[in-house]
C-alpha cells in the first residue's frame, strides 16, 4: 500500500482530566464511567433490550409522564429537535416558535427545512416571553405546532410558564413541543400535568451521561398527528414510529431500525439509576441551591447577571456579563490552563458578551460553586494585570 499507517496512532491515547463547568457536557460520575467499560453486546440481544426497557422507565420518571411512546434517539440533543419537527411537520404547516435565545432560531431553521411555514414570537434578549405575548401570537398565527425551549443555554433564560402555555395549546388544538435539554433536572417539569405533547432532553447535562443519546417522549395526541400524516416522515433515521417499534413502545414485535450503542445505553442507564436513588425532588433542589450559592457569590464579586430578573434565570447555566475592559477569551484560557476547568463564553446572540457557568450533575455541589467563584475571580484579576502591562508598553 502506498499510504502508510499514520504515526499519530502509534502513540497511546491520552485524555486529560478536566472539570467541566460550562454549559455541557458535565462530568460523568465514577459509576457511569465504570458502566461504560462493560463488554459490548448486540443491539437486539435480550440483555440490551432489557436495558432499553429500564431506561424507558427512568425517562418517564424524569419527564413525569406515563407516555408509552418514550424512547431515545441515537444522536446528540440536536437529534431530538430534528426528530420532533420532522415527524410532526408537513409542507405548509404553520409552526410558531418561541425565541428566547439561539435555540428558538435553530428550531425555526430546521422547521423551514421540513417545509414548515415558520412564524416567530420573540422578546428582548435576556428575558422570557409573557403569556400575553404568546396568546397574541397564537391569535394572529393559528399554529398547528408550537415550539418552546424551557431553558436556553445561550442566554441562561428560563421560560417558567409552560403550564399556562400548554393550556393555550390545547385551546387552539396545537401540538406543544418543549426542548428541556438545558433545564431538565434543574427546575420542575411535569410533562403530563402541563399538557406537553412532545418533550426531549440531553443525556450529557444534569443527567451526567455521555452525549449521544437523546431521551424523547410523545403523548397520544402527538402520535395520532404522526399517524394522520399525508406523506411519509422525510427522514427514515428519525421516524418515531419505527424507532418506537425498536424501543418496544407500541406493543408490536421489536424491529431492527439501527444499531444502537450498547455502551452509551450502559452509561445512561446508570446515570438515570443515580438520579432515581437521589429522588427527582432532591435532585432539583440540589441544583437550585448550588445556583443560588453561585449567584450570591457573583454578586459579592461585583459581577452583573445577564438575566436581570431572578425568576427568569436558568438554574443549571448561569450567564454573567463580561466586565468592561476584560478580554473574555483570556479569562477562559486562564481557568483552563491553570486549573483544567472549563468556563465558557457566549453562544449565538451572547458571543463576546457573557461568561456561561454550568452547575450540573456531579458538578452541582456547593464546593464546586465556591471553587468556580474563586477561579473566576482570579482569572479576571489576571486578565486585568495583562491589560495593564500592555498599556504600560
Amino acid at each position: 500500500m502506498e499510504i502508510p499507517p499514520p504515526l499519530v496512532l502509534k502513540r497511546p491515547l491520552f485524555v486529560p482530566i478536566k472539570t467541566l463547568m460550562g454549559p455541557g457536557p458535565s462530568n460523568c460520575s465514577q459509576r457511569v464511567l465504570s458502566a461504560l467499560s462493560n463488554p459490548v453486546i448486540g443491539h437486539l440481544h435480550s440483555e440490551c433490550l432489557q436495558i432499553m426497557n429500564e431506561i424507558k422507565e427512568g425517562i418517564k420518571y424524569i419527564f413525569q409522564t406515563s407516555n408509552d411512546a418514550t424512547m431515545c434517539i441515537s444522536g446528540s440533543g440536536h437529534s431530538g429537535l430534528e426528530s420532533a419537527l420532522c415527524n410532526l411537520i408537513e409542507e405548509g404547516d404553520v409552526v410558531l416558535v418561541a425565541c428566547i435565545g439561539l435555540w428558538g432560531h435553530r428550531a425555526a431553521d430546521i422547521a423551514k427545512r421540513y417545509g414548515g411555514d415558520v412564524r416567530l414570537v420573540e422578546t428582548t434578549l435576556g428575558h422570557s416571553l409573557t403569556i400575553n405575548e404568546i396568546e397574541l401570537a397564537f391569535k394572529y398565527n393559528q399554529p398547528k405546532i408550537f415550539f418552546a425551549v424551557q431553558g436556553d443555554s445561550s442566554t441562561g433564560v428560563l421560560q417558567s410558564n409552560l403550564k399556562d402555555i400548554g393550556k393555550i395549546c390545547r385551546r387552539y388544538n396545537c401540538v406543544f413541543i418543549v426542548d428541556t435539554i438545558a433545564s431538565l433536572g434543574g427546575t420542575e417539569f411535569f410533562m403530563d400535568e402541563w399538557f406537553v405533547d412532545v418533550a426531549f432532553t440531553g443525556s450529557q447535562k444534569t443527567l451526567g451521561a455521555p452525549p449521544g443519546l437523546t431521551p424523547i417522549s410523545l403523548n397520544t395526541r402527538a402520535i395520532d398527528c404522526i399517524n394522520a400524516r399525508k406523506t411519509k416522515v422525510k427522514v427514515y433515521y428519525f421516524d418515531i414510529l419505527l424507532i418506537g417499534q425498536y424501543w418496544n413502545c407500541f406493543n408490536m414485535p421489536t424491529i431492527y431500525h439501527h444499531t444502537i450503542s450498547a455502551t452509551l445505553l450502559y452509561g445512561l442507564r446508570e446515570a438515570l439509576a443515580q438520579l432515581c436513588a437521589e429522588g427527582l425532588k432532591a435532585f432539583i433542589q440540589r441544583h437550585q441551591q448550588c445556583s443560588y450559592r453561585l449567584q450570591q457569590g457573583l454578586k459579592d464579586l461585583g459581577l452583573e447577571m445577564f438575566v436581570k430578573n431572578a425568576n427568569e434565570r436558568l438554574p443549571t447555566i448561569t450567564t454573567i456579563k463580561v466586565p468592561f475592559g476584560i478580554d473574555w477569551r483570556k479569562v477562559i484560557e486562564y481557568a483552563m490552563r491553570k486549573y483544567s476547568m472549563e468556563i465558557s463564553g457566549g453562544l449565538g446572540p451572547t458571543v463576546g458578551n457573557v461568561f456561561r457557568i454550568g452547575l450540573m450533575g456531579e458538578n452541582a455541589t456547593l464546593e464546586r460553586a465556591d471553587l468556580i467563584l474563586n477561579i473566576l475571580r482570579e482569572a479576571i484579576e489576571s486578565s486585568k494585570l495583562d491589560t495593564n502591562e500592555k498599556s504600560k508598553i
